[in-house]
């Protein structure tokens, strides 16, 4: 997964906390798979914890991994490089449930491209380890999500805060209609590249993408929370993009990666020239 994707994911993670009323630091994500894209969402989600004041071993701490043969732990000999700095001291075990008693995650993010591995017993024992458990089924396409949105809600008596990768029609439940959000890279990479492009920097850094990620969490509305949607309508994306862009840009200037120098006087309104504007006129 893409830094793009992993700000998408992270940002989701900083709206659901608006629900929950809980803090960053006290998370605790347990990731079914452990590619790449497990990986950089915990990456993100560690520097996040550093800056609130966690080493970055406390804060790798909070990030369990499962790969297709069980916990990565420090004592496996068979870890590909990305998964070393995530290997707990912890016996090993393939057993799901288990895990998620052991750990006691806040959060299910999945990552693994495996159906249906977020199973009706694991559901339920999240919502009884927590008051709102956070589920994310992020793998693409939907026949390879990690659970629907209706198991979600339905499994944890509608306590569940999920969100996907691909889309899930409305659920409703007990009288309440959950829309779910879908954490998708276009809320992301439209703004980082036109922020990079505004202030010409000359790298794309993590600090870019977490930036993007906080101002995409503030752009979810109450109106959105309540329905249980962690990310804006995509309505807003062209007002999402300029944020974002706007954020990126500021973050070029602040460490001195920008080009486009001097700094423009008004960078608002000097992003805001480079948005393209489609206008379609009638020839007939």
């Amino acid at each position: 997964m893409t830094s793009r994707n992993a700000s998408v994911a992270f940002s989701g993670l900083l709206s659901a906390l608006r629900i929950t009323k809980k803090s960053l630091k006290e998370q605790k994500l347990l990731f079914f798979g452990a590619g790449e894209a497990g990986t950089g969402i915990a990456d993100l989600f560690v520097t996040g914890l550093m800056e609130e004041g966690l080493s970055e071993a406390e804060a790798r701490s909070r990030c369990w991994f499962i790969d297709s043969k069980g916990l990565v732990v420090k004592s496996r000999k068979d870890l590909a490089e990305q998964k070393v700095a995530y290997a707990v001291d912890h016996k090993f075990t393939n057993d799901y449930l288990e895990l998620v008693d052991s750990f006691a995650p806040t959060a299910l993010i999945g990552v693994s491209g495996q159906t249906g591995v977020f199973t009706t017993e694991i559901l339920q024992r999240m919502a009884k380890i927590n008051e709102r458990p956070i589920i994310f089924a992020l793998s693409n396409p939907t026949s390879k999500a990690e659970c629907t949105a209706e198991a979600a809600y339905t499994q944890t008596d509608g306590r569940a805060i999920f969100a996907s990768g691909s889309p899930f029609a409305p659920v409703t439940f007990k009288g309440k209609t959950f829309v779910s959000g879908q954490g998708n890279n276009s809320y992301i990479f439209p703004g980082v590249g036109l922020g990079v492009v505004a202030s010409r920097s000359q790298r794309v850094t993590r600090e870019m993408f977490l930036a993007a990620a906080r101002v995409l969490a503030r752009e979810v509305g109450e109106e959105d929370l309540a329905m249980g949607r962690i990310y804006p309508s995509l309505q807003k994306i062209r007002q999402v993009s300029f944020a974002i862009a706007l954020a990126t840009a500021e973050v070029a200037y602040k460490r001195g990666l920008a080009t486009r120098l001097p700094k423009p006087d008004d960078l608002s309104a000097y992003i805001k020239s480079l948005m393209y504007e489609p206008v379609y006129k009638n020839y007939v």
